[in-house]
């Protein structure tokens, strides 16, 4: 805390850590591995660092920049800041969703980080030697065929304790609480990912009988580009989705975290050092943990047949009972990664609703963590009790994919169309000791918002057979099939074509399927009611201001 009784980082490390903890969660070691090995490996990584410069790098500068400048005003969270450079009703309401989004994402992101810390305490005692990890997943979320319900009162209580050590270490402050964990996790993570990287790479085939391949398979396969994908448009938006949700932008996080620096401290060279970190967790570390370890003892055509989740909590527990004695330390080592990768995030996620509180209804930072506290309950309960098909589920794709392009879009043209690209710029550089190429200012004026446009039109309208089959056939003058809206388009997910029955289902899949639709309505109805609740608060927290200002001298 400042002398003039503002939070304040304590340390330039401390921050570009707790920055770097925020963007480095689950994502870098499970999902950016599983996007490779489908997308073709080498050739993914091409347009990977294309996305990371026209997209990740312009929309961490620009969620400083606004973070920055919205703390000049006294504001740390999206509603202000959005507000201060929008001057626009309007804007502030947009703002919202950095609200929305970090509250009900936290809400099952605390489910997965209690999985981690779970499983790395089961490994440490040497309990993959003899139990079978997915009857261990199964028991720890409870769930069972065709019940909608799914619960287990260990599951439930490590949930209860990730709850309750979240509201702790946020209630310390910025300074004693996020940035600390931040100083400890983040090294221990590289520490812990680094010894397992090596280890995997010194897998044998010669010497180990459990071995088919060499790990460096799996590593060649990452690192040779294949040029004939550059011309597939699917390769391109699956790269694009990942910086984009890698380096966690459009959550609010980031410009709360940004809010708290002062006016003339540097964001440039801080924000690109908080990026290259993360790039340098997932690219470097979580590139050769999983697909080299994987390769060695199942193959190529296996691993790319699975999802990263499927690797990393079903398959890899078994891989290291090859390891011998070194077995449990190595399931402790990765799944306590995992963990620190999970709570570096979730506390990101958890300090703008902190702020807002603060800021502007005057509950101090012990209270505010309790009120986060009474906020996430009621809908975390769900996520716990309930098949994850369902709350899990729609959380995930409405708060955690959906609304973060929808929010980066939005300060994408707030950025550069509405408080102007050259005030923008001018804001950016202010005390920047990086000085950023002027190149990027035409990418921030027309490049970034064309680029997220096209990510949210294709999460839109996304067809079943895949945009790739779509372009190409309609370039090539060939036939394309009949249109199906795609699950996991914004369409289909709303037409719950991810909840296909299958021909001959039995009653209770019926069932099961009906009583899944009805909870994923009635979770919808949740999602609008949370976000009119903090419009309201906006709302209220603004008339507060109106007046507060009026009745001042």
């Amino acid at each position: 805390m400042s002398a003039g009784g503002k939070e304040r980082w304590a340390s330039r490390v401390g921050l570009v850590l707790a920055m770097a903890g925020n963007a480095v969660g689950l994502g870098n070691f499970l999902r950016f591995p599983a996007q490779a090995a489908q997308n073709g490996g080498g050739a993914f990584l091409i347009p990977y660092f294309v996305s990371l410069v026209v997209l990740g790098l312009p929309l961490v500068w620009i969620e400083w920049t606004i973070g920055r400048y919205g703390g000049k005003f006294g504001h740390h969270t999206t509603p202000g800041c959005f507000d201060a450079m929008g001057k626009r009703p309007y804007w502030k309401y947009l703002g919202v969703f950095g609200l929305w989004s970090c509250l009900i994402i936290a809400s099952y992101y605390l489910y997965i980080e209690s999985w981690c810390l779970g499983y790395a305490g089961y490994s440490l005692f040497n309990g993959f030697r003899e139990a079978n990890p997915e009857k261990f997943y199964n028991n720890l979320i409870g769930e069972k065929p065709n019940s909608i319900l799914a619960s287990s009162w260990h599951g439930m209580a490590l949930f209860g304790v990730c709850i309750v050590l979240n509201i702790y270490i946020l209630s310390r402050g910025l300074a004693k609480g996020i940035e600390l964990v931040s100083k400890i996790g983040m090294p221990l993570l590289i520490l812990f990912a680094t010894v397992l990287a090596v280890r995997g790479l010194m897998i044998d085939p010669a010497t180990d009988p459990k071995a088919v391949a060499s790990p460096f398979e799996g590593l060649n396969f990452v690192w040779n580009p294949k040029f004939d994908s550059l011309t597939n448009p699917a390769v391109w938006l699956a790269a694009a989705g990942q910086i984009f949700f890698t380096i966690s932008i459009g959550m609010g996080s980031m410009q709360c975290y940004a809010s708290y620096l002062r006016e003339n401290d540097d964001l440039t060279l801080n924000g690109a050092t908080a990026a290259w970190t993360n790039e340098f967790c997932e690219v470097v570390l979580g590139g050769t943990i999983l697909i080299p370890i994987a390769v060695a003892y199942l193959g190529l055509e296996a691993v790319q047949a699975k999802s990263g989740f499927g690797l990393g909590f079903i398959v890899f527990p078994t891989l290291f009972n090859y390891w011998g004695a070194f077995a449990p330390v190595a399931g402790f080592l990765w799944f306590g990664l995992l963990f620190f990768a999970a709570i570096t995030s979730s506390l990101a996620m958890g300090q703008p609703i902190l702020a807002f509180l603060q800021d502007e209804f005057g509950l101090n930072r012990r209270q505010s963590a309790l009120a986060f506290g009474g906020m996430l309950l009621p809908l975390a309960v769900p996520v716990a009790m309930l098949h994850t098909k369902s709350y899990f589920d729609e959380f995930d794709f409405w708060a955690g994919t959906f609304s973060l392009v929808v929010m980066a879009a939005c300060e994408a043209v707030l950025f550069s169309w509405v408080f102007g690209i050259r005030n923008g710029w001018d804001e950016m550089m202010r005390g920047a000791e990086l000085k950023v190429p002027r190149f990027f200012y035409g990418i921030m004026l027309y490049v970034t918002p064309v680029f997220l446009l096209v990510i949210l039109a294709a999460s839109i309208f996304k067809p079943a057979a895949g945009w790739e089959t779509y372009l190409g056939g309609v370039s090539a003058g060939e036939s394309v099939p009949a249109w199906e809206w795609a699950p996991d388009s914004m369409i289909g997910k709303l037409l719950h074509k991810d909840l296909p029955l299958p021909e001959g289902a039995s009653p209770e899949e019926v069932r099961f399927n009906e009583q899944l639709k009805f909870m994923r309505t009635s979770d919808r109805v949740v999602l609008i009611g949370v976000f009119l609740a903090f419009a309201g608060l906006v709302s209220a927290a603004w008339r507060k201001r109106a007046a507060l200002a009026k009745g001042s001298p």
